[in-house]
């Protein structure tokens, strides 16, 4: 199961790094053009959301998964004060992109407000995508997995689509780990209670788009950044390449738009399901904070 964990928080960061090159590029012409198939670690040409970065770094979610994993590592679990306080400061000085669920929460802390309730109204998913540190921290206690979870996502973004995501996506891969498969666990946790609106719907798009190619799904769905349509596009990817992660994560990339966050979601769970062995080589030699990752994760007890 370690070796799983290990897979799912790298998984995770790999799906951040192959995205950061064509971030937030829609029209997908352009990236078949300039790029063609993306199948390695690209380094942001301009121009771009993510100038600074160099090939194998992170966008600014990734940057915040690694943030939050050096929080539970130092902390010896989640602790939101510790977490906001680390969160703050790498954004004091942070020379990447800054988007606007970052800007609100910033200026909500500058007003006053408490950790718990300074988060931005964002509706954008990648609030939920950057659990997968939380999950390897709790990945043997589901009630503390969940509340760490909606914890992290709801100090930036606040609102009740978002957290309710990070509530379904941490579930899916606590029940990943314990050795379900990705689509048998999406029923599991659908016939336990997870039915309300809008997520079924979405749940159910997704499943059954897998016939189509992915950039229709995507483009049916929409390539932006809010739940409404990433969610069903994560549902999409992890349904469809079940049992390969390295496609899964490279037709995420080739669909445009905010690939960086569902890449995130999408390389948690099927590493999840995979582990370490279904993620290219390369993605790890050339991941820049591959050791880094590595060792804080050895500092983790197997079990919380």
């Amino acid at each position: 199961m370690n070796d799983k964990a290990k897979g799912m928080v790298l998984g995770s960061l790999a799906g951040d790094a192959l995205a950061m090159g064509v971030h937030w590029i829609y029209n997908t012409r352009v990236i078949d053009k300039k790029w063609g198939r993306v199948e390695a670690y690209l380094k942001p040409e301009r121009p771009t959301y993510h100038p600074t970065k160099d090939l194998g770094e992170f966008t600014h979610y990734g940057d915040q998964t690694l943030v939050l994993l050096k929080s539970i590592a130092a902390a010896g679990g989640f602790d939101l004060d510790h977490f906001a306080r680390d969160w703050q400061d790498f954004f004091a000085s942070y020379d990447g992109y800054v988007d606007e669920a970052t800007k609100g929460t910033l200026a909500n802390i500058s007003a006053g407000k408490e950790w718990a309730s300074a988060g931005s109204p964002s509706l954008e998913l990648a609030g939920a995508s950057r659990i997968a540190p939380i999950v390897y921290c709790y990945r043997n206690n589901l009630d503390k997995l969940i509340a760490a979870a909606r914890a992290q996502t709801s100090f930036t973004h606040n609102t009740q689509p978002v957290v309710a995501s990070t509530e379904f996506f941490g579930g899916l891969a606590f029940k990943v780990l314990g050795g379900e498969t990705p689509l048998s666990a999406i029923q599991a946790i659908m016939d336990e209670g997870f039915q309300e609106e809008p997520f079924s719907q979405w749940i159910q798009r997704g499943l059954e788009s897998i016939e189509n190619e992915t950039r229709e799904a995507i483009l049916n769905f929409g390539q932006m950044c809010e739940v409404e349509a990433a969610f069903p596009s994560v549902i999409h990817l992890i349904a469809k390449y079940e049992n390969n992660l390295k496609e899964a994560l490279i037709e995420n990339v080739m669909a445009g738009g905010d690939s960086a966050g569902r890449g995130l979601l999408v390389g948690m769970i099927l590493g999840a399901h995979l582990g370490m062995d279904a993620i290219p080589e390369a993605w790890l030699t050339d991941l820049k904070a591959y050791q880094e990752v590595m060792e804080l994760l050895a500092t983790f007890p197997s079990s919380r």
